[in-house]
This record gives structure tokens, sequence and C-alpha cells, in this order.
């Protein structure tokens, strides 16, 4: 099995790659900035998706993991916080990247027929909702819709898509606080990843295999 996993470098990106590399899968690993072991994408720059697609032609891709996100308004206040700024370089990482690189990767999915897995959040969620955040949870809710929808236009094309919340994970975006290990997210979610079909393409699932409310 092949496996493309985008941002890839640290937190559960690495601890998913670890965790696919004990099966014995062939990984493609990316990061943002060049570095050994890595080909380089940075999802938010279309040419960049682009130039990936070049170099991978004629691979298969059996597994693309979305991985790569960005959390900037995290702490930020309703009255001051929020700038017009954050928004664009949010949902330029999380949303837009997350699109064009399923977009640009089409033709190495269609031909193994293979899963998308977007790594969303539970503050996606429209039901469980809290409040803070507001950039990061809008930014997340579109990655969701956006695999939701992708679900349903590339069933025909014999690829699942799923949809996940990683956990509270004890990342730099987690914090210390957080519930678990990204060790333990990453076992999670690639037992998700191998349960995905086309009759459950389109769930939003925990690490832990609960669906998750919308």
């Amino acid at each position: 099995m092949h496996a493309l996993i985008t941002g890839a470098t640290r937190g559960i990106g690495a601890a998913l790659a670890t965790e696919l590399a004990q099966d014995g899968t062939t990984l493609t690993l990316t990061a943002r900035d060049p570095r050994a072991g890595f080909e380089p994408l940075d999802v938010t720059n279309p040419t960049s998706s682009r130039a990936l697609a070049k170099r991978l032609e004629g691979q298969s891709i059996d597994l693309l993991i979305c991985n790569a996100g960005v959390y900037l308004d995290k702490g930020h206040a309703l009255e001051t916080g929020f700038a017009a700024d954050l928004w664009a370089e949010t949902f330029a990482a999380n949303v837009t990247g997350v699109f064009l690189t399923i977009q640009a990767l089409l033709p190495n999915l269609r031909a193994a027929k293979g899963k998308i897995a977007i790594i969303s959040s539970q503050m996606a969620s429209q039901t469980n909702a809290p409040g803070g955040s507001y950039i990061y949870r809008a930014s997340k809710a579109a990655a969701l819709n956006i695999g939701r929808n992708l679900a349903v236009d590339l069933k025909p094309d014999g690829i699942a898509v799923g949809i996940y919340h990683p956990g509270w994970v004890q990342t730099d975006m987690g914090g210390a606080a957080a519930q678990i290990t990204p060790a333990e997210s990453a076992k999670g979610l690639a037992q998700r990843f191998a349960a995905l079909s086309l009759a459950t393409t389109g769930c939003f699932e925990t690490w832990d295999g609960r669906a998750h409310p919308l």
C-alpha cells in the first residue's frame, strides 16, 4: 500500500507515519519546507501542489491523508482578535489546501481506487458549538463540508472519503494538557482508515471509532 501524508514532520502527521510504517506501508511524506526524506509541499500554493503531482505522475496512491493545517486564533478575544489576515491564512491551509491537494492527486487516487482521509476536528461540529476559536472552527467545518461533498462526487470512481476528529492530542497545537498522545491518536486513526469503504464514505468519525455529530 502507498500512503501520502501531508504535514508529516511532527505531531499527528509524524505519528501516523510511524504507525503506518509498522504495517509495511510505502510512505510519501510531505513538508512545507524542503528537508531530507520529505517531498516539498506547501498546501497553500497551487503551484506546489501541481509540482508534487508531476513528481508522482504514474504512481498509484491508496491512501491520501490530508493532515497539514494551522490554528492561528487560539485564545483570541472576541472583541480584539480574529484579524482578517488570519482568516485568509487559515482557510488557505485548512480548506483550500485540502481541496487543491486532493484535486492535484486525483489521477493517482483514481489509479488505485484509493481512500482520502481528511483530518478535521470536533470543532467542525455545528451541533457541539461552545463558542470561541471562530477562524479555526469555521475552517474545520468547511473541510468537513468539502469531504462530505467529495464523497458523493468520487464514489463512482471507487474512492472513499472519510473525515476524522483525531482527539485532543498532546501536540504543539493541542497543548500538554491534552487527553491522548500522538501515538494513541495515530493508532486509532489508522484503524479508521482501514475500515473506511464506499459503504461508509462521507463519515465523520472520532479517532476511536465513534460517529461524530455534524
